[in-house]
């Protein structure tokens, strides 16, 4: 997939029939109340970002948005403003070529929907499959489960970024919970219909981290990520509620840090709102470049 091009007019054009209402709730705007087929890792055998003539030089970019308890505001953020702010800044700033974005829905094992994935797109569909996932809101405020989507990402995701040329794709996740410290076997399974190859999530973060650049981004509630952190130090990105409208400027500042761009310049081509809130983001992670650089 990955054809076409995102336009501020497509979603001009989105907005206007009625499917992203800037005075709706989250419930409003994602309308499904359970999950499409279409999204469900069990039926899906690979997630491809593959070149074309229009786009030569892909990057894929995943992004999972944890849809449990109390989420809701973080998807809602997302359809509303993030996803455009994030694609029109993609182009604007150039971080990465060709971007191809896939989102992700991430809960609980235990949940019904456990895990959804769009497609990789360019262009407006990115949108209109997002909207399409179903905001489960289960989970409660226990740990998650992001480890399922670096499983989807290593084992279920082709890319000509890596495949041809060696490059790394980012793969984001947001919420505000850590995540159990392994996965069983029989999830592996039921979920994906893979093999029922289990364990710690070191295991599923270590062979994703070959193929993508990983950040969580935590939505700050004064809580230990004892397992995220022992497993991904320096890939934690910390952001507090109130800037969450910040997460496009975050994300794109992470790969351009990881692409080599200087620190103190990345963080000045941002408006002096978003500037401290960024630096703070920035704060304490390492960038896996050609060489190390650590803040």
């Amino acid at each position: 997939m990955g054809y076409g091009a995102y336009t501020s007019s497509d979603w001009s054009k989105l907005k206007a029939s009625g499917r992203v209402d800037s005075t709706a709730s989250a419930s409003q705007i994602f309308k499904s109340r359970s999950m499409d087929a279409r999204f469900d890792p069990k039926y899906i055998n690979m997630r491809e970002a593959f070149d074309s003539e229009e786009h030569p030089d892909t990057t894929p970019i995943i992004i999972g948005l944890d849809v449990t308890g109390s989420m809701g505001y973080l998807s809602e953020e997302i359809a509303k403003n993030a996803l455009n702010e994030t694609m029109m800044k993609l182009y604007s700033t150039n971080p990465v070529p060709g971007p191809q974005l896939m989102f992700a829905a991430i809960g609980d094992v235990n949940d019904n929907a456990p895990l959804q994935v769009t497609q990789f797109e360019s262009d407006i569909r990115i949108a209109e499959q997002l909207l399409d996932l179903w905001l489960e809101g289960r989970g409660g405020d226990g740990p998650e489960d992001y480890a399922l989507l670096w499983h989807f990402a290593s084992a279920h995701t082709k890319t000509d970024a890596f495949e041809k040329r060696g490059k790394k794709g980012f793969l984001f996740t947001i919420g505000d919970a850590d995540n159990h410290n392994e996965i069983q076997g029989k999830y592996i399974e039921k979920i994906f219909g893979d093999a029922p190859e289990g364990g710690d999530i070191k295991k599923f973060y270590k062979k994703a981290a070959a193929k993508y650049h990983i950040y969580h981004i935590n939505i700050t509630r004064n809580r230990p990520l004892y397992n995220l952190e022992s497993v991904m130090p320096g890939h934690i990105v910390e952001v507090s509620k109130d800037n969450i409208n910040r997460l496009p400027e975050i994300m794109i500042s992470v790969m351009q840090c990881v692409n080599g761009k200087d620190k103190a310049e990345v963080i000045a081509q941002w408006d002096a709102l978003a500037q401290p809130v960024v630096e703070n983001a920035l704060k304490g992670l390492t960038f896996e470049t050609k060489r190390k650089f650590i803040f």
